[in-house]
């Protein structure tokens, strides 16, 4: 394939078939933080296209503060059962309220509310506290679904580099990288 954002969504699509991850989309962005530290947590892959590989958050979380500060990011899905690790480079821009509206309303109804009532990143004195304020909430609102919060968003990246890496038991892993240079994608190949 000479385009790779077509080989990533052949990939992710072949990874979600009979795959025995419960959190079939989970997928790991690396930030930098405020010290240049890299740091690294596990989101939900929403979509991958030409217009971005896609993610959603708390627009106020540590993730999202790092990336209002730095936007160079890191993606990386391993996909074990079917042998396959994708690594992206590139920068995120947030979606559009139009677009994280749509997201919004494919989240469960709990996830909804468990994302009105946390504070994502905040220290927490005791886990009933958040138990109470979910109950609290349930009663209080009960539109479907919810209004989403402001400050709940995601973001779109934009490649520059991405990697392919199909595991050979042998370890001669297959590696295929492709970088973008003024719009368009050539691709090379790294030893293992």
């Amino acid at each position: 394939m000479s385009n790779p954002i077509d080989q990533f969504l052949k990939w992710w699509e072949r990874a979600c078939v009979d795959s025995p991850l419960r959190q079939r989309s989970a997928v790991c962005v690396s930030t930098i933080d405020r010290d240049g530290f890299p740091a690294a947590r596990f989101v939900d892959l929403k979509s991958v296209s030409n217009e971005g590989i896609v993610f959603c958050t708390y627009l106020d979380s540590a993730k999202g503060k790092e990336i209002n500060h730095c936007n160079k990011v890191a993606l990386t899905a391993w996909w074990d059962h079917v042998g396959y690790q994708v690594r992206v480079t590139g920068r995120a821009y947030p979606l559009s309220e139009e677009v994280a509206d749509r997201y919004w309303k494919t989240r469960t109804r709990d996830a909804q509310i468990t994302t009105h009532v946390c504070e994502q990143s905040q220290p927490l004195k005791d886990p009933q506290d958040l138990y109470a304020k979910v109950e609290e909430y349930t009663q209080l609102d009960t539109s479907e679904p919810s209004v989403k919060p402001t400050n709940w968003g995601g973001y779109a990246i934009e490649a520059h580099r991405i990697e392919f890496l199909t595991f050979k038991e042998d370890r001669l892993h297959l590696r295929e990288l492709f970088t973008l240079n003024s719009g368009v994608w050539s691709k090379s190949y790294l030893q293992p």
